[in-house]
Order: structure tokens, then sequence, then C-alpha cells
């Protein structure tokens, strides 16, 4: 059976261990509300170590935890942050900043690490992978990917010959509190938008309404003058019918009194004789 295989069959998937993983982050949370000096060193070492935990926000937010910030400890919390909200790349360019880390820490950094890539995106290279992860062997690049897999932090499956893994399903890291003011602006200039298109429409609908308005009274208008000029034609085309009537009686009336008015002449013979009736 080969690697690509393997990783697309789903019953080879371990079930999810959310809730295991929430069990434990908890008691670590309760631990932490009372540790204090080296106890609370120990605590942030341990979290960091502990198989299943990949969120570390709840933890961030304990006041113990957060009196790392400051101090000489402060790289406990820096650390702590790192694998919160950052990545593998982050570690190497300032390691300074941070506590040394365990195989076993830098394993889980670089986990943490493909699930920030698999959030982003859909299909992720091999090649961009090992850079980022700085690995040159593909099988500790695949060792890495499948026990990531198995702890339920992303899905997917691998292709070997095209070096290619693509992701099904990749858990959400914690939010650092300076994206969520970013987050916010963001929505809040969304909503501006939203407002400045909305009353964009709103003129335009009440520019349309007006226009409306205008064309309603322009016809009223319109069919007000056809139908003011269809009576004064009708008027008109009545008062031409009386005149013809009257003008057409009156003709007639003259030649009627010019007929009886009219002589009647006897007929002449040729011999110039005149006929009378018998």
């Amino acid at each position: 059976m080969t690697r690509d295989e393997t990783m697309s069959d789903n019953e080879q998937v371990q079930p999810s261990n959310v809730e295991a993983a929430q069990n434990r982050l908890q008691q670590f949370c309760l631990l932490a509300k009372t540790a204090h000096g080296q106890a609370i060193l120990e605590l942030v070492k341990q979290v960091l170590e502990a198989p299943g935990i990949y969120v570390f926000a709840e933890l961030l937010g304990m006041p113990n935890v957060a009196e790392l910030k400051t101090g000489l400890n402060a790289k406990y919390y820096k650390t702590l942050e790192l694998f919160a909200y950052g990545t593998y790349k982050e570690y190497k360019q300032k390691q300074e900043d941070y506590i040394d880390l365990t195989p076993v820490m830098l394993k889980k950094l670089q986990q943490l690490t493909i699930v920030s890539m698999a959030v982003k995106r859909k299909c992720i290279k091999y090649d961009l992978l090992m850079e980022e992860l700085e690995i040159t062997v593909v099988r500790q690049l695949e060792d890495i990917i499948i026990e990531a897999i198995y702890a339920d932090i992303i899905r997917g499956k691998l292709f070997q010959n095209e070096r290619m893994f693509e992701v099904e399903f990749a858990q959400g890291r914690d939010i650092p509190p300076d994206y969520l003011i970013k987050i916010e602006k963001i929505l809040q200039g969304w909503l501006d938008s939203c407002d400045k298109t909305l009353t964009y429409v709103e003129n335009q609908v009440e520019a349309a309404n007006n226009e409306k308005a205008k064309c309603l009274q322009n016809k009223l208008r319109v069919e007000k003058e056809i139908t003011n000029m269809r009576k004064t034609i009708k008027a008109q085309i009545i008062e031409h019918d009386e005149a013809m009537s009257i003008e057409t009686h009156d003709n007639t009336s003259s030649t009627s009194q010019d007929a009886r008015r009219k002589p009647c002449r006897p007929k002449s013979n040729r011999t110039g004789s005149v006929k009378y009736p018998k």
C-alpha cells in the first residue's frame, strides 16, 4: 500500500481527541491559579510538551502566567505566545528571545506551523513546507504531517509523486489580541461601506421616484392637452358642419325662388306661327 493510499483512507485516522485535550488544558489552568515562581515556569514547559494541547490563549490569560510578561522570566511568556500565535521560522529568526526548546517542543511548533499554512492554503507543496520547517528530508516531513493528522489538528492526503499535501481540514489557532482590533477595524470598514452603499441606493431610489413623479405629471398634462385639443377640434367640426348646413339650406331656397320667378316662353314652329294649346 502506497503512502498516498494510506493517508486517503479515513478509517486509518485516529478519532478526535479534542475533548481530552481540553480537559488537560483545564487542569493546567487550575494549576496556574496557585503556581508561583519556579512552579509556574515548570508548568509552562509541561504545557508546551503536553500531547494534544495546541491552543494556549486561555493559559496566557491566567493572572500568574500574565505576570511573566515582564521581568527576568519574560522569555517563558514570549515562548508561550510563540506557540499560541507564531511559527517555526519566527522562532529560528529570533531564537534568543525564547527559552530553549526540547525536541518535543520543536516538533509541536513545526506542527502548529503546518496548521497555520493549512488554514491559508488548500494544497501545500513539499518544497514550501520544507523551507518553512527547515527540513531537508522528505520522509521526516511526511512523518511530522502524519503525526499532526493523528493528533487531529489537520486532515488531508499526502501525494508523494506530486510532492504535495492536500488539506481537507485545519484546526484554528489562537487569535492574537491585536488581531481582534484589526478584525474590528475591518468589520467597521465593512459596515461603513454598507452604510454608504445603502445611502447611495436610497438616493438613487428617491431620484428615480422623483423622475417617475415628473413623468407621471408630464403624462397627465399631455393627456389633458390631447383631451382639450380633441374637444376643440370636435367643436370646430360641429360648428363647420352647422355652417355648411345653413349655407346649403340658403342656396337651396334661393334656387327654388328663382325657378318660380322665371317666365314660361311658348315654343315657336319653323313657319313662325305660334301654337296655342287646345
